[in-house]
């Protein structure tokens, strides 16, 4: 499998790209960027440490290898500052992203391509690449709050000094301040995570909080998020690559799932070579079903304003 990587020269797509050479699984990684020496440097750099993790093929360029690219993942777009929400970005993002669209479609992507959108803010962008890019709707996919759900792990496995990777719990909705935490199904080893040693529901504000904040944090505190955005690009593409009809919590075009319609958001959803295989509605407390619909209506005002300026 080949995954081309559009803004491979930056951190994100720099970090996805080794976040995918560390994992062994694709058999090629392009880098793109609009600056290619920088794209080529990446690269080159990657392809160095080659002989001591995997065999593949690692190259950086232009939109060249988008015709026979398997996993098209777009990572290029401007930066978001420490007091400014995903959303916010829109203005600055919206003009950069839809050109590139306008070349990933003039490159001829092939037909079973699957483009995954991380580019902020995501879920809009997802779902304008979902119109623009002319591919079946479940080949188009983005991010969404799989990259906040390992976050929100994270952060529960060090509050209750447990195994991060027995800490399961989800955040659905927006990748941004409407996201939602579902802790109806929250467990640690198989536990309730309220029969877990050490927990209590005070703890669920302040973990939340934090989750919704990390980007932030991150940003104030290093610039800008990078090896933690890479492991869960990662985490789709392998999912993609080995067909493994895993659940994870990405964003795609929803209608009707949970009452949601014509809208991007992350739903649970199952993941394999051809994209989006199913959304999953799994039983939800009342107040998580009510904050995905409000996460939801809150996306689509926004949609639409992004395609009124766009049309």
């Amino acid at each position: 499998m080949k995954v081309s990587i559009i803004g491979g020269g930056g951190l994100v797509g720099s970090c996805a790209g080794f976040a995918l050479q560390c994992g062994g699984i694709v058999r090629e990684i392009a880098l793109l960027d609009v600056n290619q020496e920088m794209a080529v440097g990446q690269a080159l750099d990657m392809l160095h440490g080659g002989p001591s993790v995997a065999d593949q093929v690692i190259s950086g360029g232009g939109y060249e290898h988008i015709p026979d690219s398997d996993v098209i993942c777009i990572t290029a777009g401007l930066r978001r500052k420490p007091d400014e929400s995903r959303l916010d970005l829109i203005n600055r993002n919206t003009d950069l992203f839809m050109q590139i669209l306008n070349d990933v479609k003039a490159a001829g992507p092939k037909q079973s391509a699957i483009v995954l959108v991380v580019s902020n803010p995501v879920d809009i962008l997802t779902y304008l690449a979902a119109q623009k890019l002319g591919l079946p709707k479940h080949q188009v996919l983005g991010l969404g709050t799989q990259l906040d759900t390992i976050r929100f792990r994270s952060l529960i496995a060090q509050q209750l000094n447990a195994a991060p990777t027995q800490v399961k719990a989800l955040i659905l909705g927006e990748h941004g301040e409407s996201m939602v935490p579902i802790w109806s199904s929250a467990t640690v080893a198989g536990l309730p995570l309220d029969k877990f040693p050490g927990w209590n529901t005070g703890m669920q504000n302040q973990l939340f909080t934090r989750t919704r904040g990390s980007g932030a944090e991150v940003i104030k505190r290093k610039g800008g998020a990078g090896f933690a955005v890479g492991i869960a690009i990662r985490d789709v593409i392998e999912a993609i690559a080995l067909d493994q009809q895993c659940i994870l919590p990405v964003s795609s075009v929803i209608n009707g799932c949970y009452g949601i319609r014509d809208v991007a958001l992350s739903v649970p959803s199952v993941v394999g070579r051809k994209g989006i295989v199913d959304h999953l509605e799994i039983d939800l407390w009342p107040k998580e079903v009510q904050g995905l619909r409000a996460s939801g209506a809150a996306l689509r005002k926004t949609l639409q304003i992004v395609q009124n300026r766009v049309a």
